[in-house]
């Protein structure tokens, strides 16, 4: 839930969804059938087109892995077509649609310029399984979907930033937000969430929101110019959108010579929970984070696709439940955010 365009570092039913039910880490949405899209027969010898982010970031790279591993066992092939570039992304895409396979599973770059390619695997009657983030509302309907619930890891985003702030006693506030990429809805819709909770407390203010494309080295240089644009009393809070894109944050603050964390520190949250988060959190360097980690909307994509494959009917779109990261809740979420 994570991701750069050229070094990107970016539901439930049945018997799977009553166990992320249970465990607190999954719930559903709506939708028809996706039946109707061509499922059924087993899983062996099916084939799969991977059209989802490249390994060169640390959530695209566990989620891959997680996700072909789940598969292993079940005679299904993976093509891998990833990618960490949207006109990449469009051609692999295309070039499925050509092949094809049994269904194309992608997550998407380039939000609006993906909805053609989708079109076209409609005509040729390829079915299309979207993770992650939404598609353009467009081709929404002609697509199966296991979602991240990417507006809801905003708000928890602002509320960490809000909490953080009101905890230190802070009357007033700047705030950064460093973005992935803006092209797709993923990143749309977590500001569209961060915004509604952050008009909430107009006395903290976000002064800087630049699009750092899902790359913790941009992270880390944009980070490090708006400590020197704004100097340490310029900047209260910042808002990494995955953890990835966080701490190096933390770690431009400290080359500033700005405290970070404690009662008069910068208040930093993340997103995308990783080990290296929630060692932050631990060590009160990082306030909080939010879940959305690539273990499991990985496992329940894998899921998703079984179900598919073996007539199970599965709902046209499966919602991740997100949930928010502090310290006071730390404990319960560290093994979940620790495998990657």
């Amino acid at each position: 839930m994570f991701r750069t365009r050229t070094h990107r570092a970016g539901l439930v039913t049945g018997a799977f969804g009553l166990i992320l039910a249970t465990a607190a880490c999954g719930g559903s949405s709506g939708g028809s059938s996706a039946a109707d899209a061509g499922g059924g027969g087993g899983t062996q010898g099916k084939t799969i087109a991977f059209v989802g982010y490249g390994d060169a970031s640390p959530w695209g790279a566990a989620y891959n892995k997680t996700f072909k591993a789940e598969l292993a066992s079940t005679g299904i092939k993976v093509n891998d077509l990833a990618s960490m570039d949207a006109g990449s992304q469009v051609q692999n895409f295309n070039q499925a649609v050509s092949q094809k396979p049994d269904l194309i599973v992608s997550a998407l770059w380039d939000t609006t310029a993906m909805a053609v390619p989708i079109q076209k695997a409609k005509q040729a009657r390829v079915p299309v399984l979207i993770v992650d983030g939404r598609p353009d509302p467009s081709v929404e309907k002609d697509v199966m979907s296991v979602l991240s619930d990417n507006e809801k890891l905003g708000e928890f985003a602002a509320e960490n930033i809000i909490e953080g702030l009101k905890a230190k006693g802070s009357a007033s506030g700047k705030v950064i937000v460093l973005s992935g990429t803006k092209s797709m809805l993923v990143t749309q819709d977590r500001m569209k969430g961060f915004a509604k909770v952050m008009a909430t407390a107009p006395q903290y203010q976000v002064i800087e929101d630049q699009d750092t494309n899902w790359d913790p080295t941009a992270s880390g240089k944009v980070a490090q110019q708006l400590f020197a644009k704004h100097g340490c009393d310029g900047i209260q809070a910042a808002y990494g959108m995955a953890d990835y894109m966080a701490l190096p944050i933390v770690q431009a603050a400290k080359q500033a010579g700005c405290k970070v964390g404690g009662k008069d520190g910068l208040v930093v949250t993340g997103g995308n929970c990783f080990k290296a988060g929630i060692t932050a959190i631990k060590a009160g360097e990082m306030y909080g984070t939010a879940t959305e980690d690539p273990i499991t909307i990985a496992k329940q994509t894998a899921d998703y696709v079984k179900r598919y494959f073996n007539g199970e009917n599965p709902p046209q779109s499966e919602l991740v439940k997100e949930d928010r990261v502090t310290a006071a809740t730390v404990s319960q979420f560290e093994e979940q955010c620790s495998q990657a």
